[in-house]
Formats: C-alpha cells, sequence, structure tokens
C-alpha cells in the first residue's frame, strides 16, 4: 500500500491497516472459503462495508449477494454505503481517474479534498535539466494513475517534514529528448542541496499546459522560463 494512502487513513482514524499482497496462492482462494476462514475466523468481523460491484474470490466468482446470504452463519453485517452523487455523476475512482487524464486538475483536487500528489525515491538521471540550468529532482512514478502528461505547479515535502517548497514539475516523456520512459521531474525554487536517494511526496497545485515537443532546447528554455512565472504565481 501506498505511504500516502496509510497517512490518509490515518488521519480519518483508522485503527488498523492489514496489507495482504495478491499473489497467485491468494487469487487461487474460494469465495466460500474467505469468507468463512478469513472473514470469520481470523478477522472475527462483524461488520462489512462493500459497494454494490464489489466482487471476491478465485474468478471473481464472489459478490455482495453471497456475502449477504451468509450473514447469520457467520454472525457479520454487510453495509454498503451510498456512493457519492455531484451534478447525477457518481464521483468513484474512474472517474478521479478520467479527470487527470483530461488534465482537470483543480477539479480533481476539489473532489478529492486534498491534492493529487506523486511520492517517490529522487533518482539520478540524465542529467539534461542541470546542462540548460536547470536542475531537477527525477522521480520513478512506477505504478501511479498517470495524469496528462505536461507542467504543474507543484508543493514538495521531504519525508517526516510538514514544510513544503513550492516548484514546477514536468510529468510526462521528454519529447524533445527522446524519452521514452514515462518520468516526473521536479524543479524546487529556491533551493540548494543534495536530494538524491532522498523520499518526496510532490502535491500537484495547478496545470500549466500540456507536454510538447521542441524544435530545439534555446526554445525549451525559453518556454520554461514562462511556465516559472506562472508556477511561481500559483
Amino acid at each position: 500500500m501506498q505511504i500516502k494512502k496509510k497517512i490518509i487513513l490515518d488521519h480519518l482514524g483508522v485503527d488498523f491497516i492489514i496489507t495482504k499482497k495478491f499473489d497467485k496462492k491468494f487469487s487461487a482462494i474460494k469465495s466460500d472459503f474467505f469468507i468463512k476462514e478469513i472473514l470469520s475466523k481470523k478477522l472475527e468481523a462483524q461488520y462489512i462495508f462493500v459497494s454494490n460491484n464489489f466482487r471476491f474470490g478465485n474468478k471473481r466468482e464472489g459478490d455482495v449477494r453471497q456475502l449477504i446470504k451468509d450473514e447469520e452463519k457467520y454472525h457479520y453485517k454487510i453495509v454498503k454505503p451510498q456512493p457519492l452523487i455531484l451534478n447525477k455523476k457518481i464521483i468513484s475512482s474512474t472517474y478521479i481517474r478520467s479527470l487527470l487524464e483530461k488534465g482537470q486538475l483543480k477539479k480533481t483536487n476539489k473532489l478529492l479534498s486534498r491534492n493529487w500528489s506523486i511520492e517517490g525515491i529522487v533518482q539520478k538521471g540524465r542529467q539534461q535539466g542541470k546542462k540548460i540550468g536547470f536542475p531537477t529532482c527525477n522521480i520513478d512514478i512506477k505504478d501511479y494513475v498517470i495524469a496528462m502528461p505536461g507542467v504543474y505547479a507543484v508543493k514538495v515535502k521531504q519525508k517526516n517534514s510538514n514544510k513544503s517548497l513550492k516548484g514546477i514539475a514536468n510529468l510526462g516523456y521528454r519529447p524533445t529528448f527522446n524519452q521514452k520512459k514515462i518520468l516526473l521531474e521536479v524543479h524546487i525554487f529556491n533551493f540548494s542541496g543534495n536530494l538524491y536517494n532522498k523520499y518526496l511526496s510532490v502535491e500537484f497545485t495547478k496545470f500549466i499546459r500540456k507536454e510538447k515537443k521542441f524544435k530545439n532546447v534555446e526554445q525549451l528554455k525559453k518556454q520554461i522560463q514562462s511556465d516559472l512565472k506562472v508556477a511561481k504565481k500559483s
């Protein structure tokens, strides 16, 4: 589980979290075995909160109807929370992802009640930013949901620190430099120091523009100066 998700759950007052790796062995568990041995015997569940489309067990054989059918047998109660609906739209994780993919960051942050963020370890890159006078922290985004590739105003925090620093980030493939792998590059304003191998949390506060390929480095540098002005005002 992502550290960010754990922090959010902690702030909501969750007493404890159980994280289980979903491997081949676990995926083969039958739904009736999961209810009897895990939900009932191991967890001694009394209330189980699930959505209507929840599925579980080998090949997704189990569903909410099965859970309800076994309520009395295993002494638990199924609770089905009503979905959050705004302007006749169900506010689901799928909907949030679609907003991010469209670059609608302002709406995304409002619905999340927080700034969407990416966290990771700063890695050594190809030093392209430093060569053009624009040093950046390179973060491998791994399995994150991908927002629209482009330039964003951001806030950056180091692990175990409440102090945030403003900056600008490029999320994308760096087409000017023929980068093949998507990467998050962050430039922190008025900062000097070595952040290699440091764990950073990057909060996205404003979508500035889509990613584009420039004819040459000089055009890129000119655009960066323009982007910096926008980000610093955010």
